[in-house]
Formats: C-alpha cells, structure tokens, sequence
C-alpha cells in the first residue's frame, strides 16, 4: 500500500509534468504574447510600428522570426530582416537569461536615413518618459559589464548569418556595409566585408574569435591601403592603415571591470588639419593595455605598453566624471603622466612619425634620454591645472642632421617673413643686409625692456618655461582654441625660422623638440639667437627687425633710442599691428600705458640696467611719433618701410 507522502510526491510531479506539457504545448503563443506586449510597448512610447511574419519554438530550444520590420511612424523604415533561427540554452532559458549558442541570419537590412534634422532613427535617443536624456547618474562599470555580457552571449560558438546591408544616408553622403557572409564555427570567423562611402568601395578581409565562456574576443582586419569610413565627412578626417588587430579578456575586480588585452596597427597614415598640413605616417603601432572600467571613471594602467617604431613606454591615463549634482555641475577630471627611464636616444629620433616632424627626418643621434611628464586637469577648476614635461640628456650628440641643418641661425641665413601663411618678405640676418644690427649696438635700454616683456629668463633657461606653458594652456582650454602658447624667445625664433604659421599638433610637437635639441646641443649661443630675434622680430605692418621699428616710429637708429621710447617697442611686440590702439587720435600715448612703462621701469632698475632715478622720471608723454607710424593719426596710412623684396 503506498504511503501517504508517497502519494503526495507522486501528485506533486504528475502536476509538474502536467504544467511543463501545458506550457511546451503553448510555449509558441506564450512567447507570442510576451513579443507582442514588448511590442506594444515599444510602439506606445517610441511612435514606431513593430511587425513579424512569423513567431515561434522549434524544438524544445530552438525560437524562429520571420519577416520582422521596424517603421518609425511617418519616417522610411529602419530595419527588416528575412529570417531568424536562435538556438538557446534550454537551462539558462530556465533561470530567466537569455544565452544564444547557435545562430542562423538571413537577409538583414538597416537603413539610417536623414535629411536635413529629420532621421528616421530620432526614436533611439528618446528615454522611456519621452524626453531627451539628462545628466542621470552613470555607472560606467555597469554599463560597460551589461554591454560585454550582451555581446558575449548574442555572439554564439556557432553562427552563419547571410545577405547582410547596413546603410546610413545623410543628404547626399552615404555609407554602406554589406556582408555576403558571415560564419562562426567554434568561436572562430573569418568574413570578407564590402564597405562603400560615397561612391569609393572597399573590401575588408576581418577574422577573429568570439569565447562567451573565457570572456575573450579578438578581431584583425586588413585590407590595402584601408580607409575608416565615416570620419572624413563627420571629422574632416582620414585615416588609413594596412592591418589592425586587436584582442581583449574581461574580468571583474571587485567594483570595476578590467579590460586586458593586446591592439597592432600597420601602415597607419592619419590626415587632418588640426594636427598637420601633411599626412602622418606610423609604419607600426601596438599597445598592450589595461584598462579599468569604474563607476565614475575610466583608467589606463602604468602597467601598460604603447610602442611606435622603435619606441615604448608606459602612459597613465585617467578620466574621472567628476560633479556636484545639488549644483548641476558636470565636468571630467583627467591626469596623464609617461616616467621613461635612460634609454638610448636614437630611439625616439629614429621612431618619429613620418609627416609629424619634417625637419627632424632622418637625423641621427647618440647618447642617452630621459622622459617624464605629467598634467593634471580639472575642467571644472582649470585654475588648478598641473603641468610639468621634462625631456633629459646624457652625452647627446648629433651625428647626422634632418633635412634641415639646425646650426643655420649660427650664421647669416635668409629669413622669410609670412602674412596669413603668404611669404612676404625675404632678407638677410647678417651684415649684408643694410638693416641688420649687432647686438652690442643695440642699447642695454631696448635689449633688456623687450626680455622683461617678452621672457625675462631667456638667458637662463633651455628653451621651455614650464610656468608659462600651464597658464597658457589654462588660457586656450578656456577660450577652447589655441589661443596663447606660452612661448619662449627660443620657441618663437623655431616657429619663424624652421616651421610654418599653422596652429596644429604637429607644429608645435616640432617646435619643441627642434628647441631642445638647439638648446640642449648649444648649436646657436644665446646672444646669436636673441641678436636674430631683434632682427626678424615684427614690428609693425611690413616692418621687420629693431633698425625699421627705430626708424618707422622715432626717425632714428636703433641706438640713438630713449628709455621711454626702447619700452614703447617693447610692448608692442606680442601685437605689433595694433599699435596705432596705444595712442590718442593726435599720435599721444594713451594714459592706459603708463602702468606697463612703470613695471618695466622698476625691472629695469633691478637688473641694475637705470637707476631708481631714471625710473621714476619716465614720462609717457616723451613717446612722440616722428617716423612713417604718425601717417596713420594724419589719415594717410603708410605700407611701413618697404625693402626690396629678395628671390
């Protein structure tokens, strides 16, 4: 006879079998009806129409869609898509997680379509009430875990999707990617892949692994003479390259996601104007990274490595979403700092990106180098920026020069003076221009008002002033362009001498490195490079050098110059145009400037170059235009001093 509790345990699992035979019977329209409440749903808050053919289980874990489409209401569709086969894991499927293992794909089409402000994809960026999204709170260790975890259990071990388009149009620019197919076989692919912008098509070679279950995914891609679509037309830029790997492990560290991995880039060629007129070349590229992912914030270790040509090092990076909510105050705090050991200095001149450093190609150099940099920014309190770059020396020598001879300020050279990047005039810096003068004639006065002015330690330092370079950088990240360069004498002497006028990257990259290596190889003394700078100096509209800029205000020679007048020229030389601004409509100095020839007043005498005396008796109202400047308070402009243009 069976026991009661036998009986119970025997109803209990009759009913269980019961209930799965019901639910198995009807799991098709079950899942029907969660699709189409998901649907509904959609449909509801996003004002777009969702439809299918075809919705149902094969099997006990196979689900099948046919003839699915997306049509944002009053706008071309977005997505159709002929057929879908997901094989799922029945026992994850179970616990409430949704965990692909096979895949079957066939005749997907996306269409992203806009012209002028309207977009048939606007529906994506609304949130669930409707309305843009505001500065909720982020979690980006969150997000990044959920995008991984979606990425890793849609992308199954075994997969074969065919006929796939992805189109995106905007006006007259279009891009499109079409895929023949694609298959995953064991968590390995490899797929040809068309890619089409605007008329210009290329065919990508991409292969790869995909492992949900070691949380690893690698993808390489080649093609000759690739181009990244996309970024031209949004970026104005272009980049190209040979071949790109990459691979990357995930794992969770306690709050945090880290990202371990390895990238490789070939034949890398980026062009665009912001960081040079040409295009920069990186015959070869890697990093091997670690990244941690946080809730507020995004790190790359020090223990990571990013070698170009010849050269590695290890960078610390940080982004940290920074704010105060109660204020609705958002910003990012971001650090950065390299520390490279002695290492041998070939190194970096051999592995510099051709089209990056145009003077410095093909230099040669011997002995030893030491980097280490640092900057610390807070955009929302810029005022306490940190900055710091310092490049050492040991036993530095040059053997060979770049394509331009670095020496060439040591002699008399041609110099060209530019006008909105238009050569304008071209003259000696030597005796055997007639405007040239020696720095011994030229007044103690004037030498010494225009480094109080201009860069009061140039005899003292290499080239750089630290100081100086992080209030210009607070400066231009606030006015958000570049707007001041802290530059030093020996700075602005390589901008006019070796380089061209355009602000990017590259120029000022050059510019520095050309300054350290003068400085530092003392290839022009410094009394011959601060004689060249008083020479090609600009003083005014077309007037070049302390000879035109003596006789275009005051009439005179250089060394016939008063004190007021030599801190008269000083201060016009950050903006030497403007100079008719300084004076009153009768050619007077304005009472505005007494407070500047005070200040250079009072260095002059603690250099010991005037007496307290002299500085107390400088009268503004002594700077008198004498020379072809008062034409401009007469109402006939002068062109300045015109010197015979030289081939």
């Amino acid at each position: 006879m069976i026991s009661k509790k036998r009986k119970i345990g025997i109803i209990a699992a009759a009913s269980a079998l019961a209930v799965c035979a019901v639910l198995f019977a009807f799991r098709s329209q079950f899942l029907r009806n969660v699709a189409d409440k998901k649907i509904a749903g959609l449909e509801e808050r996003m004002r777009i129409d969702i439809g299918y053919g075809k919705l149902q289980f094969d099997g006990l874990d196979e689900v099948s869609l046919e003839g699915l489409y997306v049509l944002p209401r009053q706008r071309d569709t977005l997505l159709a898509l002929r057929s879908l086969k997901l094989e799922l894991s029945a026992w994850k499927l179970l616990a409430g997680r949704v965990d692909v293992e096979r895949v079957s794909m066939d005749g997907l089409r996306v269409n992203f379509l806009k012209e002028k402000e309207a977009a048939n994809y606007d529906f994506l960026f609304v949130n669930q009430s409707g309305t843009a999204g505001s500065h909720a709170e982020t979690d980006y260790a969150r997000k990044t875990e959920l995008l991984l975890d979606a990425l890793f259990d849609l992308l199954p071990a075994d997969a074969r999707l065919t006929d796939i388009d992805i189109a995106e149009r905007k006006d007259s620019n279009s891009v499109r990617l079409s895929i023949p197919e694609f298959v995953i076989r064991n968590h390995r692919f490899e797929s040809k892949v068309a890619f089409e912008e605007d008329g210009h098509t290329q065919l990508w070679q991409t292969k790869g692994e995909v492992n949900s279950a070691e949380r690893r995914l690698a993808l390489s891609v080649s093609a000759p003479d690739l181009t990244v679509p996309y970024l031209k037309r949004r970026l104005g830029a272009e980049i190209k390259f040979d071949s790109l790997y990459c691979r990357f492990v995930q794992e969770r560290k306690g709050e945090s996601v880290r990202l371990s991995g390895q990238a490789q880039v070939a034949g890398l060629e980026v062009c665009h104007w912001r960081l040079s007129p040409s295009a920069v070349n990186l015959n070869d590229g890697a990093i091997d990274f670690r990244i941690s992912v946080e809730k507020d914030a995004v790190e790359l270790d020090s223990a990571s490595t990013v070698r170009f040509n010849k050269l590695a090092f290890h960078p610390f990076l940080r982004a940290e979403k920074n704010g105060q909510p109660a204020e609705g105050i958002f910003g990012w705090h971001f650090t950065a700092s390299v520390n490279k050991p002695w290492f041998p200095a070939d190194e970096l001149f051999s592995s510099l990106p051709e089209g990056l450093f145009e003077h410095l190609d093909g230099m040669r150099v011997s002995g030893e180098l030491a980097y280490r940099g640092f900057v610390d920014v807070d955009f929302s309190l810029l005022d306490s920026l940190k900055f710091d770059s310092r490049l050492e020396s040991k036993d530095f020598r040059i053997l060979q020069f770049g394509r331009s001879d670095l020496r060439k300020m040591s002699g008399e050279f041609e110099y060209t003076a530019y006008e909105g990047g238009i050569p304008v005039r071209t003259f000696a810096v030597g005796p055997s221009w007639n405007h040239f003068v020696p720095l011994d004639s030229i007044p103690l006065t004037m030498q010494t008002a225009v480094l109080q002015s201009e860069d009061g330690a140039f005899f003292y330092h290499q080239g750089f002033l630290t100081d100086a370079l992080r209030e210009a950088m607070i400066y231009d990240l606030k006015k958000r362009k570049f707007a001041r360069g802290g530059s030093t004498i020996s700075m602005q002497l390589v901008k006019n001498v070796f380089l061209n006028r355009n602000k990017n990257l590259a120029r000022k990259l050059e510019e520095a490195l050309i300054v350290w290596v003068i400085e530092t190889g003392r290839l022009t003394s410094k009394e011959r490079m601060y004689e060249v700078y008083l020479n090609i100096a600009e003083w005014g509209p077309m007037v070049y050098g302390i000879c035109e800029a003596a006789d275009y205000y005051f009439a005179k020679r250089p060394s016939a110059l008063t004190l007021e007048e030599s801190i008269f020229l000083a201060s016009i030389i950050p903006r030497p145009k403007h100079f008719m601004w300084s004076f009153t409509e009768d050619g007077r100095l304005k009472d505005t400037q007494e407070g500047y020839f005070r200040l250079i007043g009072r260095r002059l005498v603690a250099k010991g170059v005037i007496s307290e005396t002299e500085a107390a008796g400088i009268d503004i109202s002594k700077v008198i235009l004498r020379g072809e400047a008062k034409r401009y308070f007469a109402g006939k402009p002068s062109a300045g001093n015109p010197d015979p243009v030289r081939e």
